[in-house]
């Protein structure tokens, strides 16, 4: 009777003898079968085993013993290969069916039995355990074989040697199939598990691939699980940091740096390059140099790259960059090329054409001594910043120094040259090196065809931009190769030189017709830069800027902010303040929401048209949508009134100028206060002697900061004829203290004739009289209460009265003091002096009270003499 073997917990009876095996296995021999009962025992057939219950049931029920942990071992060496082999060789035949459950439970009662986890794995067949593990990877159950390796790893059987390299390839095909599916978090799981298998994920998905998933979905803590399983992980963590950076997601970068921190041995100075360079593409400066300061903190020397990355995202501040500069020197490290083209590029944006000539100065004089070499960039940013200056000379100058270095001028040294001509308004010289970069070799791109265009638009040479924007557009540019082009031998005929200055301002190229080498067509492909640069020329044309942007659509560019504010302004240049204001519409249909420049080109056009309601209105529309206005915004409405007619208007501009101090912008006051003057001026009618009188002292005392005076007139202002009146003069001139009474006694008239009465006395605080009987400044004060007395009682009439406090608490109400009245107004013969207190006091608080009853007189006065007038024409 032939012998069976019983898999326990499964429904599996296997006959040796009915076991079929490739050819690549040795043929069993059967008497080498050995039988799962003692061999001492005569043989009979076992019992039907239990169907083998669900995982889940099998873990609740009680524990089996191993399947083979009664079969004796310790039979002679060849029939213990030989057993081994036939459990070996059944196995390797289930996993090949892809039955691992039945694998696992015969590997792991054989390893029970005794036998060692590499023996018996060595006589696995790994092509038939890799065949079946294909087969399940191919029905996506690719967490199945993991919970196979898992298991097998437990029983101190290595999960690399049972597969080959198809299961790596249907490993990576279905890592890839996960990742593509965008599960990013499954698939760095699943390459975690992998990775404690000793496996090299790396080959699996291209590391690429996950990262980029974990940065567009801002998974910072993902993005770190899967690095670190990689090798190298300190250069991949800088990659990551700078992929969020590129992404503008500083908050992930920084995460990433600090981990990078925490799990390098000592401070990597290329994390710190790098998190640096982000704060530059996130446009946080400031945190990047809190991390310097981080490092230096430590006592750690950052190196040169460290150093050029914090200069260069500083490079905005040149006070920083140069603190930044000095102290690496101090430090002991040399600043090589790149330190010194960062700090020509901070030069340039400060616009300091003085310290970027020295710092050229002390790069040729390194470059003689062999310690640095210039290089292209050094020159083009140079030439840059004198062309940004309008020294084209010194443009041209720097240009020969290059060629006489071996240098040959690019692209963006050509046009850089060439916007230094169309800066100056020099349209012939411009194109003369339009044409010499071509004989030179140098294929022009778009950059330097719209420095050419914007030098015929600052020229106003409008129809000659267009000529040549056609001809390039229709044929492209003629692109002329020259063998022996000669640069050091330039003419410029009709410009003369200064005695001694050898600067060649235009240089013509010498050439003969047989050294032309080739002669080509290059196609011109405009931009959007050069469809803005066109619609500038336009002039008034609004019908032929608005063609320029269709064809711009039409060509698959899309206009830009700079597009539209340029319609805006070719609109309002022609006087079409309605269409104008309907191209903001237009912006938003576009999906392009108006910025702050758009919104001011507009206001511009308002004011200039003197329709100042639709600019106030597009003022409030801007901070309705939440966009922050500028300098020019501010400046432009409060410069919109030639003179104030109502309080309303006041009160407008005076807000708009308190908002723009808020905002951190620094004005001109002093057009301001000259308007407020004159609307104050108002106040006196028919009185032309004091007008003129008040102006000749008026001319004498303007000058200084006039904030102060603004502020104290706008806080006034806001207040109503309600409420209780009270004017601080304190600080003030006896102009600004004139200006401030009469602009609350005009916010009183003008709220009078809109029917709100007065209804208390109105107070002016002159200043503080001291102990020693004198005040703060004794002829200053009374010069100030002279004047506003002088005022109040002659050129107004209204009755004035002096009040003295016992005691000064300028916290309190103005009627909490003890008050000591004289009379100084009509009929009144005491003078001011005389009305000084009889008895010394710590501090006594001087001031005027205007009575209600002399506001309503005045009041009541003005009001007939406007009435009498009215019928009087």
């Amino acid at each position: 009777m032939g012998d069976f073997l019983v898999i326990a917990g499964s429904s599996i009876v296997v006959s040796p003898n009915h076991i079929h095996f490739t050819k690549s296995k040795p043929s069993l021999n059967p008497s080498a079968i050995t039988k799962l009962s003692p061999p001492s025992k005569p043989p009979s057939p076992p019992p039907h085993p239990p169907l083998s219950p669900s995982p889940s049931a099998s873990s609740s029920a009680a524990p089996r013993p191993p399947l083979l942990s009664t079969v004796r071992w310790n039979s002679p060496p060849s029939r213990r290969r030989n057993r081994i082999r036939y459990y070996a060789d059944l196995a390797s035949k289930l996993a090949e069916d892809g039955r691992f459950e039945d694998f696992l439970m015969i590997a792991e009662s054989v390893v029970a039995s005794g036998v060692n986890p590499s023996d018996f794995a060595a006589l696995l067949s790994i092509e038939l355990v890799s065949s079946g593990m294909v087969r399940v990877l191919r029905e996506g159950k690719i967490w199945s074989v993991v919970e196979v390796l898992r298991s097998v790893e437990k029983l101190g059987i290595g999960a690399l040697r049972l597969f080959d390299g198809a299961v790596t390839e249907a490993l990576a095909e279905e890592c890839r199939r996960v990742v593509k599916r965008g599960e990013v978090v499954e698939a760095v799981e699943l390459m975690e598990t992998l990775a404690g298998f000793d496996f090299r994920i790396k080959e699996l998905v291209d590391p690429s691939q996950i990262v980029g998933l974990c940065v567009r979905n801002r998974d910072s803590n993902t993005a770190i699980r899967y690095v670190c399983n990689l090798p190298h992980a300190n250069v991949l963590f800088c990659t990551v940091i700078h992929e969020f950076g590129k992404k503008g997601d500083l908050v992930s970068a920084l995460t990433v740096f600090e981990v990078s921190k925490q799990m390098s041995n000592g401070p990597n100075m290329h994390a710190y390059r790098t998190i640096i360079d982000v704060c530059g593409l996130c446009g946080d400066y400031l945190k990047s140099r809190s991390i310097y300061e981080g490092l230096l903190a430590e006592k750690v020397t950052p190196n040169i790259y460290v150093f050029n990355s914090l200069m260069n995202v500083n490079a905005c501040d040149l006070s920083f960059t140069m603190h930044v500069y000095k102290h690496m020197q101090n430090l002991g490290v040399a600043a090589d090329m790149t330190s010194y083209n960062i700090l020509l590029k901070s030069c340039c944006l400060a616009a300091r054409v003085d310290l970027a000539q020295d710092i050229y100065s002390e790069v040729q004089r390194l470059e003689l001594k062999g310690i640095l070499k210039l290089d292209i960039f050094t020159y083009s940013t140079i030439i840059k910043i004198f062309a940004d200056s309008k020294l084209w000379q010194l443009a041209l100058k720097i240009k020969e120094d290059m060629l006489s270095a071996g240098i040959t001028p690019n692209r963006v040294t050509w046009s850089a040259l060439i916007s230094s001509c169309a800066n100056a308004g020099l349209i012939e010289q411009a194109i003369q090196l339009f044409d010499d970069m071509l004989l030179a070799g140098c294929e022009p791109n778009s950059q330097c065809c719209n420095a050419l265009l914007h030098a015929c638009v600052e020229a106003f040479q409008y129809d000659r931009a267009f000529r040549m924007f056609r001809s390039w557009k229709e044929s492209g540019i003629h692109k002329a190769f020259v063998e022996d082009y000669n640069f050091s031998t330039y003419s410029n005929p009709g410009v003369e030189h200064a005695p001694g200055n050898s600067i060649n301002t235009i240089q013509n190229c010498l050439y003969k017709s047989h050294n032309l080498k080739i002669s080509r067509w290059v196609p011109f492909t405009p931009t959007t830069a050069t469809y803005n640069i066109l619609m500038k020329a336009c002039g008034t044309d609004y019908y032929r800027a608005k063609a320029l942007m269709d064809e711009m659509n039409a060509v698959g560019l899309s206009p830009n902010h700079i597009s539209w504010s340029t319609l805006i302004h070719v609109y309002g240049g022609s006087g079409n303040v309605d269409g104008a204001v309907q191209v903001l519409s237009s912006m938003r249909e576009a999906g392009i929401q108006p910025d702050a420049i758009a919104y001011t080109t507009a206001i511009k056009v308002c004011v200039e048209r003197k329709i100042l309601k639709t600019a106030f209105s597009l003022f409030a529309e801007m901070k309705r949508y939440q966009i922050k206005p500028n300098l020019v915004t501010y400046n432009t409405l409060l410069r919109a009134r030639s003179r104030y007619g109502s309080l309303q208007e006041v009160q407008q501009c005076l807000g708009i100028y308190q908002e723009m101090r808020k905002a951190g912008y620094k004005s001109n006051d002093y057009y301001l206060k000259q308007l407020i003057e004159e609307w104050c001026e108002g106040v006196i009618q028919n009185n032309n002697q004091n007008e003129v009188k008040f102006s000749s002292c008026k001319k004498a005392d303007l000058g200084g900061p006039h904030s102060l005076l603004l502020e104290k007139v706008a806080a006034h202002l806001h207040k109503t004829n309600a409420e209780s009146l009270a004017i601080d003069l304190q600080g003030l001139t006896k102009v600004e203290a004139r200006i401030v009474v009469l602009a609350v006694l005009r916010m009183i008239k003008e709220n009078n004739g809109q029917g709100s009465w007065v209804k208390d006395d109105l107070f002016i605080i002159l200043g503080v009289k001291k102990a020693a009987g004198t005040t703060t400044t004794s002829k200053d004060k009374f010069e100030l209460e002279d004047a506003i007395t002088k005022l109040l009682r002659d050129e107004l009439g209204l009755e004035a009265i002096l009040v003295k406090s016992r005691k000064l608490n300028l916290g309190a109400s103005f009627y909490s003091y003890a008050n000591v009245e004289e009379t100084v107004g009509l009929g009144s013969k005491r003078s001011p002096a005389e009305l000084e207190s009889c008895y010394r006091r710590p501090a006594v608080l001087r001031r005027l009270r205007v009575t209600r009853k002399s506001l309503h007189y005045w009041l009541q006065k003005r009001a007939s003499s406007t009435i009498r007038k009215c019928y009087y024409y």
